[in-house]
């Protein structure tokens, strides 16, 4: 077995639900950080300095500061072995915002960009959950990481109290 380190840490779960319709709910979150996910290789091919490159994709990214990466539609796949409600797993996140920490340890990486799940609830409601990227990023006590961290936290709160808004 190759060597290797574990190192146990606890996750914040962070749970809003929500009296809109899920396709409300879904559609209320693309409208902010856009519809069509936001290729990064490419965007990195095309700038060749952190100023043109931060610059072009502050402009892609939505009024809240993030822009979307990538969709996982749970709730198609899982349809297929007889479960009904919905789910997608949202990848979002901001060049911009992760060099603040990434900067600090190479490890945040791990957790950026950051994940938010909606959910089909009963009654024709839904819910959005998500897991407070500062509690995942931050295990070793750094003071400067943790700072970047709760500034997404801040952020990303933002954005979920927007989106599930009525």
């Amino acid at each position: 077995m190759a060597k290797h380190t574990a190192q146990s840490f606890e996750g914040v779960r962070i749970h809003l639900p929500s009296a809109k319709p899920y396709k409300d709910l879904l559609a209320s979150l693309l409208q902010d950080i856009g519809e069509t996910p936001v290729n990064l290789d490419d965007l990195e091919q095309k700038y060749s300095s952190w100023q043109s490159y931060e610059a072009q994709a502050e402009k892609l990214a939505g009024p809240s500061g993030f822009m979307l990466f990538g969709l996982i539609d749970h709730g198609s796949w899982m349809a297929k072995a007889g479960a009904f409600r919905k789910s997608i797993r949202v990848i979002l996140g901001n060049p911009a915002l992760a060099i603040t920490m990434l900067c600090h340890d190479l490890r945040a990486g791990l957790f950026a960009p950051v994940e938010l799940l909606l959910l089909e609830e009963d009654d024709d409601r839904s819910s959005l959950m998500y897991v407070r990227p500062s509690s995942l990023m931050v295990v070793d006590g750094n003071k400067e990481l943790l700072a970047a961290a709760e500034n997404l936290d801040t952020k990303l709160m933002a954005l979920a109290v927007k989106t599930v808004g009525e």
